[in-house]
This record gives C-alpha cells, structure tokens and sequence, in this order.
C-alpha cells in the first residue's frame, strides 16, 4: 500500500483538491453565490418536497424527499464518526476547519450536479433513473466517457467504500462486545442482501425511517455533550481555526497535511462534486431540475456542518486525541466514553451500525444506477450485488490505514472525470438557475418543460 499512498498523495496535492476548490469557486460565482443567500430557499424546498412524499407519486418513481434521504443516507455513515476522526488523527484539528470551507464551497458543485442529473434523466421502466453517467452521455454526448465513469463508480461505491463502511462496523463491535470482526462482516452482508435485493423503493423507505432516527439521537448526545461543556467551546473554536492556518501545527509537521485531511475527508463524507449524490437525485418526481439541486446542496452543509462538527467537538472537548494512537471510529468511541462514560462504547457501536449501514444502502444504489448504464442485462445485476455482499465480507479483514488508501484512489478517478463534465456542462446549470428564478419573480411555483431551452430538446429525454 506505501506505492498508493504516494500515488495519491500526489494526485490530491498537484491535481484533484486544486480542482475542487476551483470547481467549487465557480459555481458559487456562476450562481450568485446562493448557498449563502438562499439558505432558506433550501429549508422550504425541502419541506415542500416532504409534503409531496406523503401523496402518492407515479409509479414506479420516487418523491423528491425520498431522493434526499436515500443520498443523505450514503451521506451520513462512517465518514461523519470515523472519517473526521481520522482527519484530526492525521491532520490535526485544524483539518476541521478545511472540511467546513469545502463543505460551504461544495455545496455549489453539489447543486450544479444533482440539478443536471434530474435535467439529463431518463425514464426506464417507469422509473427515473440518471447520474454523471447520463449527463456526459446526452449532455456531453460522450458516452464512452459515461462508460469510464459507470465502472470507476462501481469500484469506488459498490467496493471501496462498501469495505469501509463494514470494517468500520466490524472494528467497532469487535472493541465493544468482543465479536470477531468476520462474524460482523458475515451477519451484516446477510442484511445488506436482503435490502438490496427490494430495489430503489425499499432502499427509500428503509433509509427515511433509519436516517432521521440515527441523526437526532446522534445530535442529542452530541448537544448534550456541548451544552455540558459550553464554557469550553470558544477555545475548541479557536483551537480549530487557529491550527488550520499553522499557529498550532498539525500531527504530520506540515499545513498541506491538515488542508489535504480536511478536503479528503470531507469530500468522504459529503461526497460534493464526487458524482454520487446525483444518481439518487436523478430518481426524484420534481416539478423543475433545481428543486432537486437546492435539496441536495442542503443535504452537504447537514452532513459537514452538523454532523461532522458534532463529532469534531466531542474529539477535542476530550483531549483524547492528544495521546491516543486510536484511529477513526475507536477515537470516536474513547473521546465520547470521557464526556459520559463506558456506557458510550454501546452508544458508539449502534450509532455507526446505523450510520454505516445506511450508507452501505446508498452506496449500493449508486452502483446499481451505474450497472444499469452499462448493461440492460438482469444478469449482470444479480453479479454485482454478489460483490457487494462479498466487498462488505471482505471490509471486516482488512487494515484501516489500507481501506483509507484504496478509497483515496478510487475518489481520485470519479471526481476528476465528474468534475470535467459539469464544468463543461455549466452553461446548462446557469440557464436552468435562470429559468427557476424568473417564474419565482413572477410568483410562481416553477415548472420546466424541455421547450424552454430549444437547443436540448432532443438531448433532453424527460421533461416532456
């Protein structure tokens, strides 16, 4: 693994973190910078599109909502518990920091992808299905592209990621209750295949009852945990900011370490700009492509900004990053057992069961979409979902400094060739943002119909 960590040290230093922050900074020009005027508009969204998920929609498609859930499901798993930890671990917790500004940043590039992924979608079967895949085929008219892209996201989401989400479990019951971790690994791939096997609509309605319940009982704890130590969180605050900016060093020596942690891991966690939350936004019933890119944009600042900066200031209340060599869910678990006791590790251990088996969900849809690009073939189908049982298998062996290698390299490839596609593709993501604001000047409720913009009328296949 010491041959990959050197591939990836350099492809995210010289090449994969400059783009993103440069994609980021583009669409929060070309947009106005909406995510910080328009947070609201966010909010409304998506409470709209809750009341929508309580009627029936068509069949064979989803609610908006239901599409948030299911990409906040891939969202929140063990990048917001293990992933921040081991960027504070690595980075130190100026990390934090770096992961707040590409979270604020990235949720341009989250928006401009998911309101293309609903724009460029395709109905099979009568159901909406599309992705980064869909957009470089009609948007880009590259389908070869959209070839490469479907199997870098099998092996990013359907393996990688499918690994780290089980060892993470596996390492986390292991230290608890003493299970082995292949026993885990082998009772929890026997779940995962009951799951998948119902398609989207389960994977929709299994994620909207054990996303919100597994968020807020987290957050309580969590605000607890704050409000006990409010006296204290000013200098957490500034211990945060302070080491970003190389007034308190990172672990590693260097501030490139600390803003490489920050980014990786925040990336891991938000996936923004990675081209997997559009392949469940492109599933939504929506009355206009920018509904869904507002949804999804909120979805990153409640993964980064809530979620993660939760488990930031428990880690540093605790102090026990500072002498620990525990690493990603074990550090977690350790700093929480300070603030409320041993009681925390069986806390800790369901958290990250839900949180992680949630994503291992999401994640398998997102592969499935990609298969589905590939091939039409049900056979195919019944392969990959082989794999994935077997990659979550596998997760529970394996070294987490090794799985964290793997999942560096396997983002490097999905976001470079996303982040090619939607830059090529934001004269449409403007247009779109134009069209959505003159109805609501108008006072209405904005609609699109594919005869708004001529000019993709035949590569535009839904939106009739």
């Amino acid at each position: 693994m010491e041959y990959i960590t050197l591939i990836n040290d350099y492809l995210w230093t010289w090449l994969v973190i400059p783009l993103l922050v440069c994609c980021a900074l583009w669409f929060t020009y070309k947009l106005g910078a909406f995510q910080f005027r328009h947070i609201g508009m966010m909010i409304r969204q998506l409470t709209e599109s809750n009341k929508t998920a309580k009627k029936p929609a068509e069949e064979g498609s989803i609610s908006s909502f239901h599409a948030f859930v299911v990409s906040l499901a891939s969202r929140i798993g063990t990048g917001n518990l293990a992933g921040v930890a081991s960027a504070i671990f690595v980075g130190g917790p100026g990390a934090v920091f770096w992961m707040w500004i590409m979270a604020l940043l990235g949720s341009a590039t989250a928006f401009a992808e998911s309101t293309l992924a609903q724009y460029y979608k395709v109905k099979v079967k009568g159901a909406y299905i599309g992705g980064p895949a869909y957009y470089m085929y009609y948007g880009l008219h590259k389908r070869w592209l959209g070839v490469i892209f479907s199997i870098c996201m099998i092996i990013t989401f359907a393996m990688a990621n499918q690994i780290m989400q089980s060892n993470q479990i596996s390492a986390s019951l292991s230290d608890t209750v003493g299970v082995s971790s292949l026993s885990v690994a082998i009772v929890l791939a026997a779940m995962i295949g009951i799951i998948i096997l119902g398609g989207i609509h389960r994977i929709a309605k299994v994620s909207s009852y054990i996303v919100p319940f597994m968020a807020v009982a987290y957050l309580i704890l969590a605000v607890y945990v704050i409000i006990s130590n409010i006296t204290l969180i000013p200098d957490v605050l500034y211990t945060i900011v302070s080491s970003a900016f190389g007034v308190q060093q990172a672990a590693g020596g260097a501030i490139g370490i600390t803003i490489a942690q920050g980014v990786k891991r925040g990336l891991f966690s938000n996936e923004a700009g990675e081209g997997s939350a559009p392949n469940a936004a492109a599933t939504a019933e929506t009355s206009h492509p920018v509904k869904q890119g507002l949804v999804q944009a909120l979805g990153v600042f409640t993964d980064t900004l809530v979620v993660c900066t939760c488990t930031a200031v428990i880690i540093l209340l605790s102090g026990v990053y500072q002498s620990s060599d525990a690493d990603g869910i074990i550090l977690t678990t350790r700093a929480l057992e300070t603030h409320v006791g041993p009681w925390a590790r069986y806390f800790v251990s369901a958290a990250i069961f839900f949180f992680a088996f949630s994503s291992i969900i999401g994640n398998y849809y997102y592969g499935e979409t990609s298969v589905r690009f590939l091939t039409p073939h049900r056979r195919y189908m019944w392969v990959f979902r082989g794999i994935t049982v077997a990659t979550v298998i596998v997760g529970g062996l394996m070294s987490l400094d090794d799985v964290w290698a793997i999942i560096d390299l396997c983002m490097c490839s999905i976001v470079l060739l996303n982040i090619y596609s939607i830059l090529r593709l934001s004269p449409k993501v403007s247009k779109l943002w134009e069209n959505y604001n003159e109805q609501k000047q108008k006072g209405l409720d904005p609609e699109y119909h594919k005869d708004m913009i001529p000019e993709d009328a035949n590569d535009v296949k839904s939106w009739q």
